[in-house]
């Protein structure tokens, strides 16, 4: 806090605004000041070649609420957008996409998959040698929509104004409300309310969609369509947390999956990946559900029978099986499924391994599979904003920040007695009050950070009769979290959106 200024007897002075208080608002306001950047380009889709423009710029958050009006930006949202030249620009599709964490910028979806530019990476989930670079991504989406990249408060090169407001927009509500404005306002300033509107998310993004489709529905905004890469909108299904026996079952389906890639398992369970997917699937299904649910009720056989198929399923020891209560976390299975070789298995792309620490400690220090990519896509697009889009910010650009998960408010209303924050009643909600709304989710089979059996499980879940949920379409991917980099999996990701477009 600054000092106070001198008092005089004449004319008292009210004390300086602090220091830090004043230089966050005005960096938001040079933010807001500066002119948008805008380039052309033009990339090969379907055979045909497609020119585009782009428009990055920075969006005011206003306050919301009944007393709001003429109240000053409360943040400043970056939009990176991509627009296809010679289009009819006020019926032409419009998506707004968002990455997760929830302290990640939009650079995966941007640079991964969407975007006319892409960052390529080994299709194995193997870290690539620099220098990194962009090009061409022949599999962009432009040739359905103009995409809208959008980085939350705290993401990216977007700030919060004030404290206040930064600790208002870490949290699920506060990050909803603050993104539907920021749309509002691309909307209007690209005259673009005639367009069908679309939004995409991955992994926290879709916590952020489902609550996103509620909410913009309440404020008369009929959407079309939401692509949900790697769900994430309900916590319980994902959170190893006492008393919570849901993730040991979820996660199981895609620990098998992972086992058998890496040679762990034997007999009919090592022939594919499928058949040890769809053999814990299965054992989930007859006996391991009901038998987490038994807890100490269960008998000494019975216990005996599941100790050593989950073995057998998982690759891991009986007697560690036994140890940890017929329960295999996450973080036990990236420590143990290879600790004799040394190795740590990744968790958003479970394909990855690194070395263990000498000392073989079990303390999460990375994630060999985000480690892979992180630096790729980091030094990639920040080349790519610069060279290619004009964005010439100097200042640091929060790629992923860890000290944003750490400090997220995921309470919401009137949630009690510490529930997991859920988005999948808003989802289910939207899709009641709009019939038209249709959904395309997308998940890896070997992402233990939002495992395909856990998606599986929120979307058979949804409060909606059987009618509303049949507008909802789910693909799979032989990769990890980002599967979208894989070269088949981009492929196939493109593919499959065109075919839901189409319907």
């Amino acid at each position: 806090m600054a000092d106070a200024a001198p008092v005089t007897a004449a004319a008292p002075t009210p004390p300086a605004e602090p220091d830090a208080a004043r230089r966050q608002w005005q960096a938001v306001e040079q933010l807001l000041a500066r002119p948008a950047a805008r380039a052309t380009g033009s990339v090969t889709l379907g055979g045909s070649k497609h020119a585009y423009r782009s428009d990055a710029a920075f969006l005011p958050v206003a306050p919301t609420g009944l007393d709001a009006g003429g109240s000053e930006p409360e943040a400043a949202i970056l939009a990176t957008a991509y627009l296809l030249e010679g289009a009819e620009a006020a019926r032409r599709p419009v998506c707004f996409a968002f990455n997760g964490g929830p302290g990640s910028a939009s650079v995966w979806l941007h640079l991964g998959a969407l975007g006319p530019k892409r960052v390529v990476v080994p299709d194995d989930g193997s870290p690539p040698c620099p220098p990194f670079a962009v090009q061409d991504n022949p599999h962009s989406w432009l040739e359905h929509f103009d995409l809208v990249f959008l980085d939350p408060p705290h993401t990216g090169w977007s700030l919060a104004a004030s404290e206040a407001a930064r600790k208002k927009m870490l949290g699920v509500d506060g990050d909803i409300e603050a993104l539907a404005e920021a749309m509002r306002v691309w909307l209007t300033r690209h005259g673009r309310w005639g367009s069908p509107v679309y939004l995409a998310g991955e992994s926290y993004g879709t916590t952020r969609v489902a609550g996103l489709a509620d909410k913009m529905q309440a404020q008369g905004v009929m959407l079309s369509g939401l692509i949900l890469v790697s769900c994430a909108m309900d916590l319980q299904s994902l959170a190893f947390a006492p008393g919570n026996d849901l993730p040991y079952a979820l996660f199981l389906p895609a620990m098998a999956h992972t086992a058998q890639y890496h040679g762990l398992l034997a007999g009919p369970l090592a022939a594919s990946p499928a058949a040890a997917r769809e053999a814990a699937e299965a054992f989930v299904q007859d006996e391991y559900a009901a038998a987490l649910q038994a807890g100490a009720r269960l008998g000494e056989r019975g216990r005996a029978r599941i100790a050593r198929r989950l073995a057998e399923l998982t690759g891991l020891p009986r007697a560690l099986v036994e140890a940890k209560n017929l329960r295999i976390a996450d973080q036990t299975f990236f420590f143990e499924a290879l600790r004799p070789r040394g190795l740590i298995v990744g968790r958003l792309d479970a394909r990855a391994t690194a070395p263990m620490a000498a000392s073989r400690t079990r303390e999460w220090e990375f994630d060999p599979g985000m480690e892979a990519i992180a630096a790729p896509y980091a030094m990639a697009a920040l080349a790519h904003f610069r060279a290619e889009l004009g964005l010439d910010l100097e200042t640091r650009y929060q790629l992923l920040s860890l000290e944003v998960n750490k400090g997220w408010n995921w309470l919401r209303g009137e949630t009690r007695f510490g529930a997991f924050t859920s988005t999948s009643p808003d989802l289910a909600r939207a899709l009641r009050r709009n019939p038209h709304l249709r959904v395309l989710v997308a998940s890896g089979r070997y992402d233990l950070g939002t495992p395909y059996s856990a998606s599986d499980w929120s979307l058979a879940h949804l409060d909606a009769p059987p009618e509303v949920r049949a507008r909802i379409t789910h693909r799979y991917y032989d990769a990890g979290h980002m599967m979208y980099t894989r070269q088949a999996d981009l492929t196939k990701l493109k593919a499959d959106l065109a075919a839901w477009m189409g319907r």
